[in-house]
C-alpha cells in the first residue's frame, strides 16, 4: 500500500452510495489509497441518506447496507484525532461553512488533500478533488 491517502466528505460518501461512479472509483483504488473521513461525515451521510433515497424510490435498508461497507474502506477518523486543529480548520474554512470544519481538520491532520463536491473548501490551503478530476489523484 502507498502512502497516498485522500479525506472524503459527507456529499462523496452519500454520492458513494447513490451512483456507481464514486464507488467504483474508491473500490478500484482501495488497494493502493488510504480513505478517511471524520466520523461526523458518516453521520452526516446516515442522517440525510433515508430522504434522498426515499425521493428516488431506492430501498433504505441496502442503501444503509452498502454505507456500512464503503466504512471499511473509507476509515472513519474519531474527534480526539482531528479536533486538536478545530481553530486552524475554523480560520480556513469558518467565512464560508464552519461545519465543515472537521473534513479540513482531518485533511490538515493527515497531511492529504481532500475529495469533494463543495466549493467551501478552495481556497483553505488544502489541495482539493471533485469527483469529476479525482481519478487523476488516485491514478498518480
Amino acid at each position: 500500500m502507498s502512502n497516498k491517502a485522500i479525506v472524503l466528505d459527507a456529499n462523496v460518501l452519500i454520492r458513494a452510495v447513490l451512483g456507481k461512479r464514486v464507488r467504483e472509483l474508491i473500490v478500484a483504488n482501495a488497494e493502493t489509497v488510504r480513505f478517511f473521513a471524520p466520523d461526523v461525515a458518516y453521520a452526516d451521510a446516515r442522517k440525510y441518506l433515508p430522504a434522498l433515497l426515499e425521493k428516488r424510490g431506492v430501498d433504505s435498508e441496502s442503501a444503509m447496507t452498502l454505507l456500512d461497507a464503503i466504512e471499511s474502506i473509507v476509515r472513519p477518523l474519531e474527534l480526539d484525532v482531528y479536533a486538536g486543529l478545530q481553530t486552524q480548520a475554523l480560520q480556513r474554512i469558518s467565512i464560508r461553512d464552519a461545519d465543515d470544519w472537521p473534513v479540513l481538520a482531518c485533511a490538515m491532520t493527515l497531511a492529504c488533500p481532500l475529495w469533494t463536491e463543495d466549493a467551501d473548501f478552495f481556497g483553505s490551503g488544502i489541495a482539493t478533488w471533485t469527483t469529476d478530476r479525482v481519478a487523476l489523484y488516485l491514478a498518480n
